[in-house]
């Protein structure tokens, strides 16, 4: 089985790839704009009939789309976000029909919930910013493509390797710069948000890859339950052993002011995949501090 993993040097993609390499016959082949990839490509530019020429020679069995842009401006978000799924389908219908395509979306596209119960994939989407807006365009582009494709809605992501431009990955990273008695300054921590294992994200996109039958067009992965944010804070003080000071000056992302409370209802992954989250939200944050303090420690 070849399979072709767009963002292969990402967040996800790196633990995508790690866990599709285990499966037995399968050859993965990443994709993207670093260096050796073996298709080197940027969605966000990509001419659709190149992007078919390409995929002809790769011939893949599947693809798993794990690009994607966080943040920048509303010209790249939508390049990236919304723009390289289309292109992306485009040149899978011409050149790959019946190719899996499994693509990585966002809860972010849900937007405000009412906070009294978890939010299933028949919710409607009401994005409230640039990010989720961009990011639900993609989604749709992928739902109407008539591609055997599948859209996994992730929740918030933890785990080893969390970036910087996540709160968890930001907030280790300042919690090793501060040492163990120093202090830390936070933006509010009071909202809820159902917190997801990249490693549970990546399970999720090996049986989404080889599950054999046709699969809902949407599916939430997601923990399940939704935490206040500083459990993340509290959880990666004691991965720490930090003695110091978590400082919470009450400001905080508008997405956040916007959208108070978020939970999944993970119960279509479950039937349809077979799917359950593996990681709790203490490993999770055990093995995040462990990796940013390898990696921290391996520059000196």
């Amino acid at each position: 089985m070849r399979i072709l993993v767009l963002g292969a040097t990402g967040f996800l993609g790196r633990h995508a790839v790690g866990q599709l390499r285990a499966l037995p016959g399968a050859r993965v082949l990443d994709g993207g704009r670093a260096p050796g990839a073996d298709l080197h490509l940027d969605l966000s530019t990509a001419d659709p009939a190149r992007l078919a020429a390409a995929l002809r020679e790769v011939a893949p069995d599947a693809v798993v789309n794990c690009a994607g842009a966080v943040d920048g401006s509303a010209v790249n978000l939508a390049a990236v976000n919304a723009r390289g799924p289309a292109v992306l389908c485009e040149a899978l219908r011409e050149a790959a029909p019946a190719a899996r395509l499994v693509h990585l979306g966002s809860a972010a596209e849900y937007g405000p919930t009412d906070g009294n119960r978890p939010v299933a994939e028949t919710a409607p989407a009401r994005p409230v910013g640039l990010y989720g807006a961009t990011k639900l365009a993609g989604t749709l582009a992928v739902t109407a493509s008539g591609l055997d494709a599948v859209v996994l809605r992730l929740f918030n992501l933890v785990g080893p390797g969390s970036p910087a431009s996540s709160l968890p990955g930001r907030l280790a990273a300042e919690l090793h710069r501060a040492g163990p008695d120093g202090s830390v300054r936070t933006g509010d921590l009071s909202a809820h948000r159902d917190y997801i294992d990249a490693r549970d994200v990546a399970h999720a996109v090996t049986l989404a890859v080889t599950a054999p039958a046709p699969l809902p067009p949407l599916l939430n992965i997601a923990g399940g339950r939704a935490r206040q944010v500083r459990e993340i804070a509290d959880g990666l003080v004691r991965a720490a052993g930090f003695r110091g000071r978590i400082e919470e000056d009450g400001g905080g992302s508008t997405r956040s002011a916007a959208v108070s409370w978020q939970q999944a209802d993970i119960t279509a992954a479950a039937h349809a995949l077979r799917w359950a989250p593996r990681h709790t939200l203490a490993d999770s944050l055990a093995d995040l501090w462990a990796e940013t303090r390898t990696r921290a420690e391996s520059l000196r």
